[in-house]
């Protein structure tokens, strides 16, 4: 089996500061637009977002999207159409299936902290499904020299659920820390991110911040060789 692999520096990423907003973006979005980087498999957007503080996003609609928000520092208030009114903090997830439509906005609360998040977007399964929103806090523990699943298609698996055959694990490894990752659903590929510190994939260096896109294989080495932190997203390649 001959994998294929597709690498996203960090400095390859999109890139827009709107002063109360600084975000990177691994796939095209707003004005940001690469051709060969709309999408990964299911994969449609990876945001890497810092929100100025009291800042944040205004109500706006999203359909037909599994949308899942991980922060990384401080909280994110949440409020939907759905009557979710919500504070997401760092250690938790959150997903959203959008669905037949919602309406939601999103703001950092706190008057003297940035939050940092990264927002992910996956094409749904099933379209047009009911709405439904989920958050839960993680133990952050369970990532110590592990890959701590925080995602699954299955409401009673660990993490939330979305509607996709999709699995994402987040890790913190000491350096020189390895383990091997075996793919749960044939055919789906994998996106690799590092939060920070510099990791291998088979033998692939990623530094902080970068992504790797990597299909046709059936498990995958993962080697720190500083501690560092990262995140798989397991997810399928057509949709």
């Amino acid at each position: 089996m001959m994998k294929n692999t597709v690498l996203h520096k960090a400095n390859t990423r999109g890139h827009a500061d709107h002063g109360w907003l600084n975000a990177y973006h691994s796939f095209s979005f707003a004005s940001w637009y690469n051709p060969e980087r709309v999408q990964f498999g299911t994969l449609r957007v990876l945001n890497d977002d810092t929100v100025a503080a009291g800042m944040g996003f205004g109500t706006h609609p999203h359909d037909n999207m599994e949308i899942i928000t991980i922060p990384l520092e401080g909280d994110l208030a949440h409020k939907d159409s759905m009557g979710n009114t919500e504070v997401i903090k760092t250690g938790d997830v959150q997903v959203m299936s959008a669905g037949t439509g919602i309406q939601h906005s999103e703001f950092n609360p706190n008057a003297d902290l940035h939050t940092k998040l990264f927002q992910i977007w996956l094409f749904p399964k099933t379209r047009n499904v009911e709405p439904r929103y989920q958050q839960i806090t993680l133990d952050v523990t369970e990532q110590k020299n592990n890959f701590a699943q925080i995602l699954s298609p299955n409401a009673d698996d660990a993490g939330v659920w979305i509607h996709q055959d999709a699995w994402f694990h987040l890790a913190d490894f000491d350096k020189d820390f390895s383990k091997t990752y075996e793919l749960k659903k044939e055919g789906n590929g994998m996106y690799v991110f590092v939060i920070s510190g510099t990791i291998t994939v088979d033998g692939q260096e990623l530094e902080t911040r970068d992504g790797l896109g990597i299909t046709d294989f059936e498990s995958l080495d993962i080697k720190a060789t500083t501690d560092a932190k990262f995140l798989l997203m397991e997810i399928p390649m057509e949709h």
